[in-house]
């Protein structure tokens, strides 16, 4: 008998409720360089060229805010990728969020405020 593995986490797994229709969503460009993202990565947008990484609180060129949860992972380790994104009016479950390596309590306390005012509510 074949063994199978589940692919986790799953596709927009991380929300709790969303927006009707396609209200929440947007098409982004995630950059190139940050490896392979998993969903629910908590991104932040690049005041430099508007591309997507995941968020870091102790950057200083627009990663130190969060802006969107990845909806569905991506690979971008050999360039720009295209991905839908969470972007707004939707209740998400906290433990399903990822945060980037080096991102710690306050950065995520400080994350989930920026989402906040995007009605990214986390519970």
């Amino acid at each position: 008998m074949a063994t199978l593995t589940e692919n986790l986490p799953h596709t927009g797994g991380y929300l709790i409720s969303e927006g009707n229709g396609d209200i929440s969503r947007e098409v982004v460009t995630l950059a190139a360089g940050s490896g392979v993202l998993r969903t629910g990565t908590v991104l932040a947008k690049l005041t430099a060229n508007g591309k997507y990484v995941p968020y870091d609180n102790s950057g200083t060129d627009g990663s130190e805010t969060a802006v969107a949860v990845l909806w569905e992972g991506r690979d971008t380790t050999d360039g720009d990728v295209k991905a839908v994104v969470t972007a707004r009016h939707t209740t998400v479950n906290k433990a399903e969020l990822i945060w980037a390596a080096g991102v710690d309590a306050a950065g995520i306390t400080a994350g989930l405020a920026d989402l906040a005012t995007l009605s990214i509510i986390a519970r």
